[in-house]
């Protein structure tokens, strides 16, 4: 009897952790939630010419492990585009990436990296922006892959904020949390 209850409450407990990981957390967001919001984000806009972030990134245990500065220039025709990032980190570790973007005939939006592995997928909807995709980290920070979701919501003075996770076999490994501003001088 004692046994047969300890299961029922153990799967109980899983059932609860379960529907708020699905239901109530960040991964449970969906690009519908954000239809009706504005300004209309657009990620031509929202990243054309010089962007300045400032941001950190939080490790497992919820404490942030590192901070950065990145200027993003991006560049776009029809068919696409690139955002080019240039990190600096508190510890003095620079990083470049860039995004080559290519947009679809029926809105869709997909981009490779040289530390991407395949294709982030990219959506847009009212006020935010969507990226889904496997970052592989660098050597010196252990070489794994990641999945990574990535949200990025446009407030009405232009102010981008991304709130980023990143799970390792469904477990959540690093957050990283951004404020990125267009910048009015030309970037350095």
């Amino acid at each position: 009897m004692l046994l047969k209850l300890l299961f029922t409450l153990a799967v109980l407990i899983l059932a609860a952790v379960l529907i708020r990981h699905f239901f109530f957390s960040f991964p449970a967001q969906k690009s519908a939630d954000y239809a009706a919001e504005s300004p209309e984000f657009d990620i031509r806009r929202a990243f054309e010419g010089p962007v300045e972030a400032h941001g950190m990134i939080y490790g497992p245990d919820g404490r942030v492990t590192s901070r950065f500065r990145a200027v993003m220039t991006g560049r776009f025709t029809n068919e696409g585009g690139v955002i080019e990032e240039e990190f600096e980190y508190a510890s003095g570790r620079r990083q470049s990436r860039a995004w080559n973007i290519q947009f679809g005939p029926k809105g869709e939006i997909s981009s490779t990296a040289d530390d991407i592995e395949g294709r982030a997928e990219m959506e847009q909807s009212g006020n935010a922006l969507r990226m889904r995709y496997r970052l592989r980290l660098p050597e010196d920070a252990g070489g794994h892959v990641l999945d990574v979701t990535d949200w990025i919501y446009l407030m009405p003075d232009g102010t981008l904020l991304n709130r980023s996770q990143m799970r390792k076999f469904g477990i959540k490994v690093a957050e990283l949390f951004a404020v990125m501003r267009p910048m009015t001088e030309p970037a350095e």
